[in-house]
């Protein structure tokens, strides 16, 4: 068996090496390693490839990922994100540093709305980079606090990491993880915004800002409200027990639906076809990857490879504190180079048992590691929000990292904060009773 846990490991990473889709080499390194164990002598134990591809998708829980990722969409386009920037502008006025803390505050709230980081980042990147443009702001600049904001939206809920994280780990509920998501995203989003306000006043950024109008704050708000209520009717709505997350997503497509169609009229019949061709896009994406590392989990649990590395990482003497030390290296290694849901559809198998062997909450240890994907977001070379907001500033990645460093750094300091800390994600859903 250790033959061919070795062969696993050698074909999926020279299938990812040779420029292999990470699904497909998920897939293609699972199926190889089951062929090779014989596993039924019968010669019918390749049915476990179709049989685990399907359980990969069969489960509740992930129903609710097309539904938010279509929420982002409707919302992207519906100019909600628009109304928004105007109100948080009124709110906290002109002047130097004011443009990138909109940008931070409108990410995290619509954080509160949509589940998938880039979409966040399209949505916020399309109306603050030509903004903060205008007003003297680099480009390169604006690309990094975009993209850099978008990522608390995968903590704030609803997010589509924790739901994924859910199907993974017994015991993580969903409304638990949305739960205690909601300080360390909030943590994450202040954290953002000190590095980006002091670069901004540093380099005496934004000098054109002060010059332009301030919006009128009734007006600003009057506009937005409909965009604000969003939040309060998804988060509100699970909480009261009034639909479950899933239920949630689908209530929150018809109420973004309803304000552009109805309220804002921003959204046509025509555009239904693009905004629902997008969500299929990337949700079929999304579901094609999890389905398919149905298949590479099944072929790692069935060869016993991960119960004696977690019991040996146990029995090696090491404090938790230098075990996690060496998780969070690992994955901020990965994380410059595979998105976050591979992260976790490859890592969160391998590292269960040793989060059970040290007896780690589990909703705290699925914080802690959706902080690092956050962080991996806007991590050069591969930074999938870093990619949306460099293509709408038109700046090539490389010119972003002299200022995205400060902002990795600031969001790595929050996640050091919430592994000192786990009542910082463990309080609030020990408080509602989740």
């Amino acid at each position: 068996m250790t033959g061919i846990a070795i062969a696993l490991f050698v074909i999926f990473i020279g299938l990812m090496l040779a420029g292999v889709p990470i699904g497909v080499a998920l897939g293609l390194g699972g199926f190889v390693a089951i062929a090779l164990s014989n596993l039924d002598t019968q010669m019918f134990g390749l049915l476990a490839v179709p049989q685990n591809f399907y359980a990969g998708l069969a489960k509740y829980p992930l129903l609710a990922i097309p539904m938010f990722v279509l929420v982002g969409s409707i919302f992207d386009r519906s100019g909600v994100a628009q109304r928004l920037v105007t109100l948080a502008i009124a709110v906290v006025g002109r002047g130097p540093g004011m443009l990138p803390l909109v940008a931070i505050l409108v990410a995290m709230f619509l954080g509160g709305i949509s589940g998938s980081g880039p979409a966040n980042a399209a949505a916020v990147g399309g109306v603050m980079i030509a903004a903060m443009s205008r007003a003297g702001y680099p480009a390169a600049y604006s690309a990094s606090v975009v993209g850099a904001a978008a990522a608390t939206d995968i903590l704030i809920p609803p997010s589509v990491a924790f739901i994924i994280y859910s199907v993974l780990v017994p015991g993580a509920s969903v409304p638990a993880l949305f739960a205690a998501g909601m300080v360390p995203g909030v943590l994450a989003g202040i954290a953002l915004i000190v590095p980006a306000v002091w670069l901004a006043r540093r380099h005496n950024m934004g000098a054109a800002e002060a010059s332009l109008p301030r919006p009128p704050f009734w007006k600003s708000l009057r506009e937005a409200m409909w965009g604000l209520v969003a939040p309060f009717l998804i988060l509100g709505g699970m909480r009261a027990g009034w639909f479950t997350p899933t239920e949630a997503a689908v209530v929150a497509v018809v109420y973004g639906l309803f304000v552009g169609m109805v309220i804002y009229r921003s959204i046509s019949l025509r555009d239904l076809f693009v905004i629902f061709r997008e969500a299929a896009e990337i949700s079929a994406l999304i579901l094609i990857v999890v389905a398919l590392a149905g298949i590479f989990a099944y072929a790692l649990s069935t060869l016993g490879v991960i119960d004696p590395l977690a019991h040996a990482i146990a029995a090696s003497g090491l404090s938790e504190y230098a075990v996690l030390a060496l998780i969070v290296l690992l994955l901020m290694t990965v994380g410059m180079f595979l998105d976050g849901i591979s992260i976790f559809l490859i890592f969160v198998p391998l590292l269960l048992p040793i989060a059970q062997a040290y007896k780690w909450d589990p909703v705290w240890f699925g914080v802690v590691l959706t902080l690092k994907v956050a962080l991996g977001q806007f991590t050069p070379p591969l930074a999938v929000n870093l990619m949306v907001s460099c293509r709408i500033a038109r700046v090539r990645m490389e010119e972003t990292v002299p200022w995205v460093v400060w902002m990795l750094f600031a969001m790595f300091i929050a996640m050091v904060a919430v592994l000192a800390f786990p009542p910082l994600a463990t309080w609030l859903p020990n408080k509602l009773g989740y």
